[in-house]
């Protein structure tokens, strides 16, 4: 209940402070974000650039989890997982508030499932994240993205958002390393503190979910019985 109660708390917290006390809308905001959408970076501080297209690959870092972990959840993981391609963090928590510990995995492997259980998937993320991790530290102007941080709600919040899937991982992380029978601690507190490329070498290291069709068919002749 505590753990609940603090995930509503912290989802309050970091709504009103994106709202209340976070910089000022700039004008062309909307402009921005759909020049960054479409792909015309040009005079665009590539740090920036790298940021927000990094906030689209952790909502697929995230989904490699949270499907998984909806499969035995009386709330649906789905449509938080599809909000936080554009929300980020802020539909996330609501999930983390409403779910339950799930240590197993109950069924089979769909198509979907079986892709983002693919280590060639986490590989594929793992390139791209460096990819723009490199474009943005090479590239990048850091006086102008600190100038842009203090003045700009878009770039403030997106900001604190990508921190806030840095430190949410791990609320996920356990049970999913349960699932598939890892019990080594180090490894979790391995991935739960390097940022970004922590989780992104968990999935690619991580075994292969196992499926358990033999309990999904004692769980609906349970119900039925009931």
């Amino acid at each position: 209940m505590i753990r609940k109660i603090s995930f509503w708390l912290l989802w309050l917290g970091v709504v009103g402070y994106a709202f209340l006390l976070a910089p000022p809308q700039q004008p062309g905001t909307f402009e921005l974000i759909k020049n960054l959408s479409t792909g015309q970076i040009a005079g665009i501080n590539p740090l920036i650039v790298a940021l927000f297209n990094i906030m689209g690959v952790w909502p697929i870092i995230y989904s490699c989890l949270l499907f998984f972990d909806g499969r035995g959840q009386k709330v649906k993981a789905w449509p938080f997982a599809a909000a936080s391609f554009g929300v980020g963090a802020f539909s996330l928590l609501p999930y983390l508030a409403l779910r339950e510990p799930n240590p197993e995995f109950i069924g089979s492997k769909n198509k979907f499932l079986k892709v983002l259980d693919s280590r060639w998937t986490a590989i594929l993320l793992t390139l791209t994240s460096l990819g723009l991790v490199a474009f943005g530290l090479i590239a990048g102007d850091w006086q102008d993205f600190i100038q842009q941080w203090q003045t700009s709600r878009f770039i403030h919040v997106m900001s604190l958002d990508f921190c806030l899937l840095c430190l949410l991982f791990p609320a996920l992380l356990g049970d999913d390393m349960a699932r598939r029978g890892m019990k080594n601690s180090t490894v979790f507190w391995a991935v739960s503190l390097l940022p970004l490329f922590g989780p992104l070498a968990y999935l690619c290291l991580r075994p292969p979910l196992v499926e358990n069709k033999e309990k999904a068919a004692e769980k609906v002749l349970s119900n039925t019985k009931i």
